[in-house]
This record gives C-alpha cells, structure tokens and sequence, in this order.
C-alpha cells in the first residue's frame, strides 16, 4: 500500500528562526546517542524506506519544487541553477538508487583494527565511532538533502542539513520523507533535520553550537565557504578552492598527455576537479602545446599563457599572476611552461589549494618523486584531475571533498564521517 507523507507536520519544519538552532541542536545530540547503537539492519531498513518514500511521493515532491522554480524564476536565477534544483522524475530516480546503494555498504560502525598484544597479555585495538552531530550547509541541489542524510545515518551519525532559501520547500518535503523513513526503521526522526529557515542568523548560530554540534560540513561556493572559515567556532571539513594542476613531464607520452589534459579540462567545467592551469616541460612544449591548442579551441576553451607558451601558441592571451590562482570553474586554462620536474613542483607548491594535481610521465622515479612531494590532498599519475570525486575512488558516495589537514583530507565517504576510538580488554592486569 502507497505510504503518503505529510510535508508540512515534519519535526525539522519547526526549526522557524535562528533561536530554534539550540532546540535542533540539543534533538540531535539526543538523537546522536540512538544512532550511535544503532543496528546495520536498522540503518539499512531506514534507507530503504526513504527510497520507497521518495518513488511513491514523487509526483507531491515535483509538485511541491516547481514552487521554488516558480520562485527562483522569477528572482532570475540563472539556467544552471534552475536545472541544479529541478527534481525531475531522474533526479528522484537517481536520489533512490543512491539510498539503495548505500544501504547495501558494509557498516562501518564497530570494526576494529588490529589487535595488539602487549607484554602483560592486555589487547589494545582501534574501533570506528560515528562523529556525533554534524551540520551541513549547502546551496542550490535539494539532491544533497537525501545524499547528506543518506551518508549521515549509514555512518551512525546524527545531522542538521541547512539547504538553499532557493530550494527550501524542496528541502523540507525530502526532510519529511527522511525522517518517516526514519520511523519506519525504529529510529529517531530527528536524526535528520531540515532547518526550515532563511534566516542567514540561523546559519550563524548553527555553526558556533559547540555544545551540540561536532562539525560543519559546507558545500557551496567560495562566499559561503569564507564566511563559514571566518565564523564558525564548530570545527569545519571544507575546501575552499579547486585550483587544480596537470603536468605534462619531459618523459610523456604526447597522445596520453593531449588526452589526459584535455579530459581533465573539458570533463565538466563547473566540478572543483577540472585543471584549472596545465604545465608543459619545455623540452615537449613545442611538440604537443599546438596540437592541445587546436583541440581545445575547438571546444571553446581559451587560453591564458606566459611568454613561453605565447611563442608556440601565439592566439593565447598574456597570463596574469592572478591567472596562476585562480578557479576559472569555466573554460579559460592557464598554461605555464617550465624547465623541470622541480619547477613544476615549486609552481604547484606556491599557487595550488591542495586540492588534486597529477603528473603525465612515464618515468617511474618522477612519479614516485611527484607524489611523495607535492602535498595536495590528492596526486595521481598519468589520469585527469576530474577522477576526484568519491564514487570514483570507490566510497559509494560522498559527503564533499576535503583539503583540510586534520581528520578527512579528500573525498569524504563514510569512514570520513566516522573517527576512531581506543579499545582495551585484559583479564585484571595492574600497572606496577
């Protein structure tokens, strides 16, 4: 029998102003503890209900997110951002199967590492732990609302997820659907909760309730996430840039090396894994920059090179040393070419935001010597810096990308969403 869900007598659509953030606050933190226990059965029948919930209640979903298109149309939102928050008959397909996938994801609450046996016979071992309470503030995609969730409960955790004032309506039905597929599963319903609020002073107050919230995870752009690193006194699991660099070695294969750069800059333009400034060995400049040129020109892409570059492709435009930092998020590459694996390095290491880098080359010592030296969260060999991206590295999904250097530096998936818990068991042993 068909499950209808009513939208608007949600828990989370409570969450009315700013003053409200302590009473979700201290719902979650009470929530957390139940999630902490919680079975992976549970936690799987919880998924699973949310997807059923979702296909069933699809046609009151669109109903209710062509309000906020109606809306963002006639505030004059952009087209990329009205197709962001669109929730077609796809897009709730899509969102569905990500519930499916995930709960179908080993647990990874409660495994151990390693056991040690010390000397007087007492085993010390590691066990995976939820974080506890963690906020997620986004813009635009309703999408993340079920992603979020989705990754938050399958990884014991307890969330509060502040969306878009563009999708707000959207983001409140999706809550409601989360959180009676919470109940559905035996679990806390305030697990999840929606902050029904506009108000930017909710966000403000979200992201200083140390007492209630262990961290804030934001996904957004450049503006959002500055404010949020200014602000917040809850520690944060972010990247602010994706200035990302390919760097095409002496020792290259040049059809590998065309096709790498040219992925890694027209795969999508918009994702924090697109080049954004490609190095060239001089000594394979010449060879390979024209033929790069050429393709790139004709998928609409300009080009923006230093002086070296601009006498071998002379239609490239001067680049600036604002040009070195910048995340283009569109097509325009920066081009430098350098003398050496060092040069390429210290280039990297002076402009990079310590998101993705990767070096085409098929001399192993230069690989070997480009991973262990530049100090990004991610470095490959020989592919294109869109590959960053969770379901690519095999987590199932992800949360966010991370360059931060304490606890989840890349995509975070579940285990970045978790931490770790020292676990001793002996048989009455004293220290002497």
């Amino acid at each position: 029998m068909t499950q209808h869900t009513d939208f608007s007598t949600t828990p989370s659509a409570a969450a009315s102003d700013a003053g409200d953030m302590t009473v979700l606050g201290r719902q979650a933190r009470q929530a957390a503890r139940l999630m902490r226990i919680a079975s992976g059965q549970a936690k799987a029948a919880a998924l699973r209900a949310m997807a059923r919930r979702l296909q069933e209640q699809k046609e009151q979903l669109k109903a209710v997110n062509a309000q906020d298109l109606a809306q963002a149309r006639a505030n004059r939102l952009e087209p990329a951002m009205l197709d962001r928050l669109t929730l077609s008959d796809k897009t709730i397909a899509s969102m569905a199967a990500g519930l499916l996938q995930i709960a179908d994801m080993p647990d990874p609450i409660g495994s151990l590492s390693a056991t040690t046996i010390r000397p007087n016979g007492m085993r010390v071992a590691q066990m995976r732990v939820p974080l506890g309470v963690i906020g997620i503030i986004y813009e635009s995609r309703p999408n993340v609302t079920i992603d979020a969730a989705a990754l938050c409960l399958k990884s014991g955790n307890a969330t509060i997820l502040r969306g878009g004032s563009e999708a707000l309506q959207s983001n409140i039905a999706l809550g409601a659907i989360v959180q009676h597929g919470l109940a559905d599963a035996g679990l806390p319903a305030h697990a999840v909760q929606v902050v029904g609020t506009t108000d930017r002073a909710a966000v403000g107050q979200l992201i200083t309730l140390t007492e209630y919230i262990d961290v804030i995870v934001p996904r957004g752009g450049k503006g959002l996430i500055a404010r949020l690193a200014a602000e917040a006194k809850v520690p944060l699991i972010k990247h602010l840039d994706g200035n990302c660099h390919v760097y095409l070695d002496a020792a290259a294969d040049l059809d590998k090396a065309h096709d790498i750069a040219v992925n890694a800059k027209t795969y999508r333009y918009g994702v924090c894994g697109a080049m954004e400034t490609l190095l060239v060995h001089a000594g394979i400049a010449a060879l390979i920059l024209p033929r790069l040129a050429r393709t790139l020109a004709d998928k609409g892409v300009e080009l923006r090179g230093c002086e070296r570059t601009r006498a071998i492709v002379p239609q490239a435009l001067a680049a600036t040393e604002e040009d070195w930092r910048t995340e283009y998020l569109g097509p325009i590459l920066a081009i430098r070419v350098v003398d050496s694996l060092d040069a390429a390095m210290d280039h990297i290491a002076a402009y990079s935001s310590e998101h993705t880098e990767s070096i085409v080359t098929e001399n192993l010592q230069a690989a070997n010597r480009f991973q262990r030296e530049v100090d990004s969260s991610s470095v490959y060999v020989n592919l294109p810096t869109c590959f960053a991206d969770g379901f690519e590295y095999g987590l199932g999904a992800e949360i966010g990308i991370s360059t931060n250097r304490l606890h989840a530096r890349g995509p975070v998936g579940l285990d970045g969403l978790t931490t770790m818990k020292w676990v001793l068991a002996g048989d009455g042993q004293l220290r002497g």
